[in-house]
């Protein structure tokens, strides 16, 4: 009878609107999730790997749309062993809202993936 416990946090920042969707979308489904302003804090390497690893490794993560475009450039031509720590060190380039479930997460706005966390 005891009810699987979901553990979502979500990693972004107030402005962006899929982040407040994201936030919307659990709300409404009266799932708590822990909310972890990019801008503030940041993801530590860990937790930056573990969601790396199921979305497409480093390249992946980044937001290549992004508006800071000489940032992207530098980390676009940042040797790969550096990349990591360029990228950490600007959370502002990695994709939003990152929301993780455990070992299951996602970048951007994917309800159709939260639907289904259990």
């Amino acid at each position: 009878m005891e009810e699987t416990i979901v553990n979502i946090q979500i990693f972004g920042t107030k402005k962006c609107n899929d982040t407040k969707k994201a936030e919307r979308f659990f709300k409404e489904r009266g799932i708590k999730y822990q909310f972890i302003d990019m801008k503030e804090k940041g993801m530590s390497k860990g937790e930056f790997n573990s969601v790396a690893q199921v979305n497409g490794g480093l390249q992946g993560m980044i937001n290549w749309d992004g508006k800071d475009k000489d940032l992207l450039a530098l980390i676009k031509y940042t040797a790969d062993e550096d990349k990591l720590e360029k990228v950490m060190e600007n959370p502002s380039v990695i994709k939003t809202p990152v929301v993780r479930n455990g070992k299951a997460s996602t970048l951007g706005y994917q309800p159709d993936v939260w639907k289904n966390w259990s």
